[in-house]
């Protein structure tokens, strides 16, 4: 692919500061990446803003998770009380939580610090039916963009993209393996630390799932609406909105990436403004990341959600970036640079 004016700059400044070319390594190809959204020399990440969206789904009453449905709700209100990882990494790396109730399975509105959107009380059981109406699809991708749209207009630079749902580790299995080929048996993983049985069977449930809609299309936008959550049709609205903004899309794990799978495919250009969290232990999360060609910025074993991994990028983000915006060239600091070869 072409190199964009602006990426061409940032290249040639980074290639000017004062040490050896490469020298530090994914943090150089990080602030090329941000000055490339950002359209500037000087990009910034703060403040930065996560955003976490909840929804249930049907698939979950198929025993597919460790955890009961029920724990979708209790862990909003846990999000709503501080007590979760997400509020803690938060709170320590300076970034401002919003957590937005799409499709939860119960009445949170006794929460007032979690918005209100829910479009339905769950999904369908995607292995039987088709997840949302295609009015709940639009609905859902619509709130997303809108969301992404606000923490714009708020002053944000970062957003970083999380969602909490019990079943989700299998719609978004049922995605990748939809959009990438893949089988489930090289996608599905333990997700909340399933058992080998439940394991076996979660595959199945996968399989069946994903032969069950490509029969009747394979685009993106269907497989999506047949295949996915609220919460996940939401956090591609949010990325295709913040993309077109130029802010800095922060991407988590497992389900966030099959969201990120979704969004490039609807919309190929977006790809290289998306930044790739982590990668988790989930089993089929390195194969989703191949399959984007993203170059993830940690690799720490996480395999919770909550947009736990985009939250812990952030700060090397914001390293990238001053790096670039505050980091003297060889001319500046009157540092002799590489010596030319006889």
């Amino acid at each position: 692919m072409k190199m964009s004016s602006w990426q061409q700059r940032a290249i040639t400044e980074m290639n000017n500061k004062t040490k050896p070319s490469g020298a530090l390594g994914e943090l150089e190809y990080l602030a090329i990446q941000l000055a490339t959204i950002q359209k500037t020399l000087t990009p910034v990440v703060y403040p930065a803003c996560v955003m976490v969206f909840g929804a249930d789904h049907g698939i979950a009453r198929q025993g597919v998770s460790a955890y009961p449905c029920e724990v979708t709700a209790q862990m909003m209100a846990n999000f709503s009380a501080g007590g979760a990882a997400i509020n803690a990494i938060c709170k320590s790396v300076n970034a401002h939580l919003k957590v937005i109730d799409v499709g939860v399975n119960a009445d949170l509105k006794e929460f007032k610090n979690i918005a209100h959107e829910k479009v339905n009380a769950g999904t369908n059981d995607i292995s039987k039916n088709t997840a949302m109406t295609e009015a709940e699809y639009h609905q859902s991708m619509k709130t997303g963009g809108n969301y992404a749209e606000a923490a714009f207009e708020d002053g944000f630079k970062t957003l970083a993209l999380g969602e909490m749902g019990i079943g989700n580790t299998t719609s978004a299995a049922a995605i990748i393996c939809a959009l990438t080929g893949h089988s489930a048996e090289r996608i599905v993983g333990s997700g909340t630390g399933i058992d080998k049985q439940t394991l076996i069977y979660k595959r199945t449930v996968v399989d069946k799932a994903v032969s069950l809609h490509l029969k009747k299309s394979n685009d993106p936008e269907y497989i999506l609406q047949a295949l996915g959550g609220f919460e996940i049709v939401s956090i591609v609205g949010a990325m295709l909105m913040s993309s077109k903004l130029n802010l800095i899309t922060v991407v988590d794990g497992f389900i966030s990436t099959a969201a990120a799978l979704c969004a490039c495919a609807i919309n190929p250009g977006i790809g290289e403004k998306l930044i790739f969290s982590h990668q988790s232990a989930e089993t089929g999360h390195r194969l989703a990341l191949a399959h984007l060609n993203a170059r993830p910025v940690l690799n720490l074993g996480l395999r919770l959600g909550e947009g736990t991994g985009a939250a812990l990028s952030i700060p090397i983000l914001h390293s990238a970036a001053t790096i670039l915006a505050e980091m003297a060239t060889f001319e500046q600091a009157g540092v002799s640079s590489k010596a030319e070869t006889p």
